[in-house]
């Protein structure tokens, strides 16, 4: 028989106080007598006609079965889920579900994100930079303000998909064993140069004549005349108090480059290796990256690219580049706390 509804059970309930037999009740609505019973004994109990609540499916798990989920997730954070279930046993003497597991970590405050990324850092990596930031963190807002910090981008049109996520509690997004370290490649794709400082904005610069085969990336040459000649000389003799900042790639390490701004009189402030997160050039690129996906349809060639990128640029404000430069007191304490590790910048 079909089960009655609430109206039903409302109209069944009015029927019996209005002075109907449970039989006659029970014809009317065409149920068992029982069933008129019950629900008559549930009302007097209750005072109300709804089903009593249910325990629902029992669990498959155990406390003990919940904690070692959750434990092996904190040691292991990339472990997937499936991988989980397939080790445990439940109640029911079969492998969990991945679902199951799922819910078991969610339920203990782990959540299944993607992974924050950077690069690998050594012990020495991780000492220069902590060294660096203890150095800087007390750095006046005039001393600040007067760096040109530069960097390189290279956007592509083709890019990895990056589906991997990673178990992770609230606030651990760059606790080590939750980022994943890599080197960045790409292919059809522009290789760009800028610098930011308070109130400054240089380029953006993209690089010429650069290729596929060995010896035609950016080279030591190419960055003295496609970026130092043309753009950071003509404005360190406009500003001759500022600071230049760069990074330690081969190309502006190399001796013609040190000696091109040793004889120019640019002061060139020490950076330590692999700590794009120091650099707030790096959130320009981000911003400029945002730019860059508003544009419909998607480039699909180098030369439209180029075109999107240029367009871009001109859409960030200046007020979101002196935010950026303001922020080297907190990056630098942020590098402090995690020791010279991964910070959220």
């Amino acid at each position: 028989m079909p089960r009655l509804t609430s109206a039903e059970r409302e109209r069944a309930i009015g029927r019996l106080e209005a002075g109907d037999t449970p039989e006659d009740v029970a014809a009317t609505f065409q149920c068992h007598i029982s069933t008129i019973y019950r629900l008559l004994q549930r009302f007097v109990i209750t005072g109300s006609t709804a089903d009593a609540k249910r325990s629902g499916r029992p669990r498959v798990t155990t406390s003990r079965q919940d904690r070692h989920i959750f434990r092996s997730h904190v040691a292991h954070p990339f472990r997937t889920a499936a991988e989980t279930a397939i080790t445990v046993i439940g109640t029911h003497q079969a492998p969990i579900s991945r679902q199951t597991a799922s819910r078991r970590l969610r339920f203990r405050g782990l959540r299944n994100c993607r992974p924050a990324r950077g690069p690998v850092l050594t012990v020495r990596h991780r000492q220069a930079c902590l060294h660096w930031a203890q150095g800087h963190l007390n750095w006046n807002n005039v001393r600040r303000q007067n760096v040109l910090f530069s960097g390189e981008i290279r956007f592509c049109i083709d890019h990895a998909d990056r589906r991997v996520r990673v178990w992770r509690r609230s606030g651990y997004r760059y606790v080590d064993n939750c980022v994943v370290e890599n080197n960045a490649c790409g292919e059809h794709s522009l290789m760009l140069w800028g610098a930011i400082g308070h109130n400054q904005v240089l380029g953006s610069v993209i690089y010429q004549g650069l290729g596929a085969g060995p010896g035609n990336g950016v080279t030591a040459q190419r960055y003295m005349d496609q970026v130092l000649h043309s753009h950071e000389l003509p404005f360190f003799q406009a500003h001759g108090n500022w600071v230049f900042q760069h990074d330690n790639a081969r190309p502006k390490t190399s001796r013609a480059t040190q000696d091109l701004l040793h004889r120019s009189g640019i002061q060139v402030m020490p950076w330590p290796a692999l700590s794009p997160d120091m650099n707030p050039i790096e959130q320009f690129w981000d911003l400029l990256q945002t730019q860059l996906n508003r544009v419909v349809p998607r480039p699909t060639t180098v030369a439209d690219l180029d075109r999107a990128v240029r367009q871009a640029r001109t859409n960030i404000p200046r007020q979101a580049s002196n935010s950026l430069v303001r922020s080297m007191h907190r990056r630098c304490q942020a590098v402090i706390d995690a020791n010279g590790g991964h910070t959220r910048y």
